[in-house]
């Protein structure tokens, strides 16, 4: 019985292979030998799916407790998409705006499904479960998600991040100290402590792991983030200004007050008893019309800004389409 002879299109790609490896200075027979020797690819290897599932390791015997890591983590996947695509965006010469739809309509995609994954936390656990394992993570908190605060600061000009009540004073500043800016900015108000406004343990470790990280981040973004870019984009029309208002209030009303949420079922507190978030003040931190982060502030109405994230507090939390 003769063998089946290599097709045309078979010899074309080995050709093609051939040229390749030669244009690298490579052997092609090499590659080719290896290729007798090597396995198939499986799904499960592809994915190091062994390895993902040993990846949660709880510190209670509390079932629930699984349940609140892999949501965490899968949050973070998500935030890592998102990086991903605003990488694109800032690392590409020339950005017009059918690339810049299509990367901002992946982020938007990714913070809806964020949004609505958060039921996971406020349906999916048990109340008495999670205020008995959640004490025993102190002091960490979600308030030190690093990539969180890379979206941030890829996204807006860093004036836009300073804390409420100093940032008109920075709205057109020269950044020049990024170590003075940095301490200022929202978050860090989030993780003051109630009785003495110092620094927490949760801040401080946050801190000392990705500080010099996110300054230098900072510092990178200073000339090119995503509102640069926008400003810079040769066919800006309606769509792609909805789409940046979207991604806005995706970012800072819905994602922060699906949190809220979350933080008012399970840790509704007087303030002097807070301590579940790794002594964060969730209650001022998380709603938005208290912080009022806008990436885009050029893009809304004096009225909008005013009222920014009251609406959706109260009808999401209280149940009411309107407030006095």
């Amino acid at each position: 019985m003769s063998k089946e002879q290599p097709s045309k299109e078979i010899i074309e790609k080995i050709q093609l292979l051939h040229e390749k490896y030669k244009a690298s200075g490579q052997d092609m027979l090499s590659y080719l030998e290896g290729l007798l020797y090597a396995d198939y690819l499986t799904y499960w290897d592809y994915i190091n799916l062994d390895t993902l599932l040993t990846l949660q390791q709880p510190k209670t015997s509390f079932k629930d407790e699984k349940i609140f890591i892999i949501y965490h983590q899968i949050t973070e996947l998500y935030f890592n998409l998102i990086i991903w695509e605003l990488e694109q965006i800032c690392e590409k010469d020339r950005v017009d705006g059918g690339f810049l739809k299509l990367r901002l309509e992946r982020i938007i995609m990714y913070f809806d499904q964020l949004i609505s994954s958060f039921s996971v936390m406020w349906k999916g656990m048990e109340k008495e479960q999670f205020l008995k394992f959640r004490m025993s993570l102190l002091p960490s908190s979600g308030f030190q998600s690093a990539q969180y605060r890379i979206i941030e600061i890829m996204s807006t000009e860093i004036q836009c991040l300073v804390n409420l009540q100093e940032r008109e004073d920075y709205r057109d500043i020269n950044l020049t100290n990024v170590d003075s800016l940095f301490d200022i900015l929202y978050w860090q108000f989030g993780a003051k402590e109630l009785a003495t406004g110092e620094k927490t343990l949760t801040l401080k470790t946050f801190e000392e792991k990705y500080g010099k990280q996110l300054k230098e981040l900072i510092l990178k973004c200073r000339k090119k983030n995503l509102w640069k870019i926008y400003q810079h984009c040769p066919d800006i029309d309606e769509e792609l200004t909805e789409m940046m208002r979207t991604l806005d209030l995706k970012a800072n009303v819905y994602w922060p007050l699906a949190h809220y949420k979350s933080a008012v079922r399970y840790l509704h507190k007087a303030p002097a008893d807070i301590a579940a978030t790794g002594g964060t003040n969730w209650q001022k931190y998380l709603p938005p019309r208290f912080q009022k982060v806008v990436f885009y502030p050029e893009l809304w109405t004096e009225q909008e800004m005013k009222e920014w994230g009251k609406g959706w507090v109260v009808k999401e939390i209280f149940g009411q389409e309107n407030v006095e």
